[in-house]
């Protein structure tokens, strides 16, 4: 079924294949690297047949564990399957396979003059495949949404062999249940995409930025605040709090006064050419009522770069204040990110552990990055009890425990505190309609 480098069972050629982003790993039982749809049917009649674990697999960008083989089973790389099989103008879609590199299909597209929004940190490695199985978000979703809002259909083999072909090409489709929407978020636990349908816009003109840093973290928030209040609507909306910006501060000279800095924002829009001076105008002024302490412009790629480049920066960073770290994404209403923000710093403080705070301001969506060392015993209780007071937090404020990164294996433990035992219920009988035997990657979700 699976001939020459299509089956991997040699443990120093598995082990890649065991560990993902969150730095979890687990040997694989086997690895399968699958090239056309007709191998992953036999292989999922035989699994199905064998009650055999399978776990899907792609570049092993996520955050939470969710392809690691934690609980044995085979891993099932479909890396392979790489092709772009249509970009079409006239429709506004793409056709692709799940192997596909997320920045690769927006570079084709734009040749094209069409646009594909997600942009996950990871886009210049990670997958289409992977973005969908996660429903990975970005920094543009303030704007344009995440990847969810960009699929239109997906096909997918189930255990037994089945095939199923949920959505199509259309932009518009009510007929039964949303089973597109079903995949999308999965992580591989429903079945193995083999095909990927999705929408396309027209490429925005150009773009520019604004980099504002604030004396207050209050500051910052009211800067946003005020930008929503004006009626611009950025692409993107980035913050960093103070820890982020001081670990920052230790691998690069910064464009912000060190010492009075407490926060910074980071903002983008995009649009025509001939508007886009006066898009910046209008975020200056909305801005320059929460006092900056230093803004910065940039119009056009050129210019906008090295700004970006500066959150890019932002996770390696706070390896500058520990060596190891619990990266957390959680969401909150956008209406309460100043609460939250302010008592994930007040957690850190009791817990005695570094807490840096950044990410996507206009959507609510947090990264809490909990810095410790791991070595020493005390140090990684305190981060365990930050990062469970940081989930309770979020959801007293009506917030989820997870914006962006999925559930996986670092935040199973805790999908009880946020979904109720009927929803729980719910998800299970749906899960066993598409795998009466559990093999699909068997412990993740929600289980």
């Amino acid at each position: 079924m699976f001939p020459g480098e299509g089956l991997v069972l040699k443990p120093e050629e598995m082990a890649v294949y065991g560990a993902d982003s969150s730095r979890r790993s687990a040997m694989p039982w086997a690895v399968v690297r699958p090239r056309t749809e007709e191998q992953i049917v036999e292989l999922l009649k035989w699994a199905e047949a064998e009650k055999m674990p399978l776990v899907p697999r792609l570049r092993g960008t996520g955050m939470s564990g969710g392809a690691v083989p934690a609980f044995g089973g085979i891993v099932v790389s479909t890396l392979w399957l790489n092709r772009v099989i249509d970009i079409n103008a006239d429709d506004f879609c793409a056709e692709v396979e799940p192997g596909v590199i997320t920045s690769e299909f927006q570079a084709l597209t734009q040749k094209q003059k069409l646009f594909y929004p997600p942009d996950p940190a990871s886009l210049k490695i990670s997958t289409l495949g992977g973005n969908v199985s996660t429903c990975a978000g970005g920094m543009r979703a303030v704007k344009y949404g995440v990847t969810r809002d960009y699929v239109l259909g997906v096909r997918a083999v189930l255990p037994g062999g089945r095939i199923c072909d949920a959505g199509g090409r259309a932009h518009k489709n009510v007929v039964g249940l949303d089973l597109t929407r079903l995949f999308v978020g999965s992580c591989g636990t429903l079945g193995i995409f083999t095909k990927l349908i999705l929408k396309l816009l027209p490429l925005p003109e150009s773009s520019a930025t604004v980099l504002a840093a604030f004396p207050s973290l209050h500051n910052a928030l009211e800067g946003a605040r005020g930008v929503f209040r004006a009626g611009i609507l950025p692409t993107a909306m980035e913050f960093m709090d103070h820890t982020a910006c001081q670990g920052i501060g230790q691998i690069k000279d910064v464009p912000w006064p060190r010492e009075s800095t407490q926060a910074v924002l980071l903002l983008k829009v995009d649009g025509s050419a001939s508007a886009l001076a006066y898009e910046l105008d209008r975020l200056e002024r909305a801005l320059s009522q929460a006092n900056p302490s230093c803004l910065l412009k940039g119009l056009g790629p050129k210019e906008e770069e090295p700004l970006w480049e500066i959150r890019r920066l932002v996770s390696p960073a706070s390896f500058q204040l520990g060596p190891d770290k619990l990266g957390e994404d959680v969401a909150v209403p956008r209406g309460r990110t100043v609460e939250a923000v302010e008592g994930f710093q007040a957690i850190g403080k009791e817990n005695g552990v570094h807490v840096a705070c950044y990410g996507h301001l206009g959507d609510g969506n947090t990264h809490v990055n909990i810095i410790y060392d791991a070595k020493d015993e005390d140090q990684r209780a305190r981060a365990k009890a930050c990062k469970e007071a940081v989930f309770r937090l979020t959801l007293s404020l009506g917030g989820t425990i997870s914006g962006e990164h999925g559930t996986g294996i670092t935040k199973g433990p805790y999908v009880s505190w946020q979904l109720s035992e009927t929803e729980r219920e719910l998800m299970a009988g749906i899960k066993n309609v598409f795998d009466p035997s559990g093999i699909l990657n068997p412990g993740k979700g929600w289980v």
